[in-house]
């Protein structure tokens, strides 16, 4: 995303009521841990759970104390905000000037950082000169372009946003009609090429916004690709969603969901420029939600947000980051780390699935997904025993219980809010033997009590 000018994103389709896997303020107070086995700092916290907490830095900003100061202690992922893209790195055809991006490499380096390069093929903030052409010949200067800098940076990186926003928002899930789609529809997949080619030990990531939310075409859309890649060998590692929200588009209630169906696929999932406009607990509870549904998919790697303090963001009148201008912890901050610090917890024991529970053509199997402090996921399974034409499962929860999102289907709820009836978004035939999950979250109030389920089919 283009930093050096501030762009509104449109929100994609109507907000969502509540936010996918936010809980309560009861997120924001952490009491799982003690404070001598809480991490002190995201990065910490974060690497307890097996995970990287990063942000984006700007080389004119290295001399500013405070701000290195910050990102210094805090934050073991680096990414350079606009030093590693095309523009510069090559400003003129064939000449390459690597000072900038070296800078930011050689800071993260020398405090003991790893480093996310960004971007190596992209529509936007290209060199005048390539902005011009056409064809094969930016086809061959793009794949060159690609070559030369990986290897510049061979070895010295974690992950590459090889390629970066390449499909339309709306409801088409078409590719975005730029001058690098022009020169051929596998213009990605020769980038994904190139970029293992120029450096075999790095990961190659697809990076976009507005892939959050799972039933969104462009979401979709990208989904198929990395599977159409996924089966054909093309050489992709990971996904990045860039996670720009705000009151338009705010986080979805499937984000977790989203999250999951591309860990699916074989690749790693990490956010790579979060940002959430707002303040106080609002912003605090989203920042939440996000840092939990990271911590429910096993392979989410990684969190990174998209500069150190709000007057640092491409977005900062709108105060979207974690620290204050004054460079001062924020509520989101705090909300932040008690989850991380949270995500490690497993109370309980025992048998994870309970028996299944037979039903008028249906058997539903309760299993316990992960688990925090103060609360749990859960999935239902709900198999056919016979050919159905659609389905309907119910969850009771405890009397301390209650459930606070759910995915993959369509909930209902008795008076008490204690009952959950859910049902197929869409078509909810299954042949004999065929299965189908949903998901859910439950603050457990101190009771781990798993939740009695049944089914009924049609």
């Amino acid at each position: 995303m283009n930093r050096t000018t501030t762009r509104w994103r449109a929100a994609v389709g109507a907000a969502v009521a509540g936010i996918g896997l936010v809980a309560s303020t009861a997120l924001v107070a952490s009491t799982a841990l003690t404070a001598q086995a809480a991490g002190s700092t995201l990065h910490a916290a974060a690497s307890d759970q097996g995970r990287y907490f990063g942000t984006a830095l700007a080389q004119g900003k290295l001399n500013d104390s405070q701000y290195t100061t910050i990102a210094d202690r805090e934050f073991g992922m680096i990414t350079a905000e606009n030093e590693m893209k095309m523009d510069a790195t090559e400003p003129q055809r064939g000449v390459f000037n690597y000072s900038a991006g070296d800078r930011i490499l050689d800071w993260a380096v020398g405090h003991g950082k790893q480093v996310r390069g960004h971007a190596l093929a992209w529509h936007s903030q290209q060199p005048g000169w390539m902005q011009q052409m056409e064809g094969q010949q930016l086809r061959q200067a793009m794949l060159n372009h690609v070559t030369q800098v990986a290897t510049h940076y061979r070895g010295k990186i974690y992950a590459w946003d090889v390629v970066n926003e390449a499909f339309e928002d709306g409801s088409s899930g078409a590719r975005r009609n730029s001058n690098l789609q022009r020169t051929g529809n596998d213009w990605i997949e020769a980038a994904f090429r190139a970029a293992r080619a120029a450096d075999p030990n790095a990961k190659l990531c697809y990076n976009d916004y507005n892939i959050d939310n799972w039933s969104h075409a462009k979401t979709r859309a990208v989904h198929a690709m990395v599977a159409d890649f996924k089966s054909r060998g093309v050489p992709i590692d990971c996904v990045g969603l860039q996670a720009h929200f705000n009151s338009g588009n705010p986080v979805p209630n499937n984000y977790h969901e989203t999250l999951q169906h591309f860990a699916d696929l074989g690749v790693d999932v990490q956010i790579t420029e979060l940002d959430i406009e707002g303040s106080g607990s609002s912003q605090a509870q989203q920042y939440s939600g996000v840092t939990q549904a990271c911590l429910a998919v096993a392979r989410c790697t990684g969190i990174t947000v998209w500069g150190v303090r709000d007057t640092d963001s491409w977005r900062a009148s709108g105060t979207p980051l974690l620290f204050d201008g004054n460079g001062q912890k924020k509520a989101a901050y705090t909300s932040v780390l008690n989850v991380l610090n949270d995500g490690e917890g497993e109370p309980g024991g025992g048998e994870t699935t309970p028996p299944p529970t037979g039903g008028d053509g249906c058997t539903a199997t309760y299993s316990e997904g992960q688990k925090w402090g103060d609360r749990f996921n859960g999935t239902v399974t709900v198999r056919a025993d016979r050919a159905i034409s659609s389905w309907a499962a119910t969850v009771t929860v405890g009397a301390s219980q209650r459930i606070t999102a759910t995915w993959s289907g369509t909930p209902t709820w008795d008076s008490s809010g204690k009952v959950m009836t859910m049902r197929p978004s869409g078509s909810g035939a299954l042949a004999a033997g065929q299965s189908t999950s949903f998901g859910f979250t439950v603050m457990h109030g101190g009771d781990w009590t798993w939740p009695t389920v049944s089914c009924s089919a049609s």
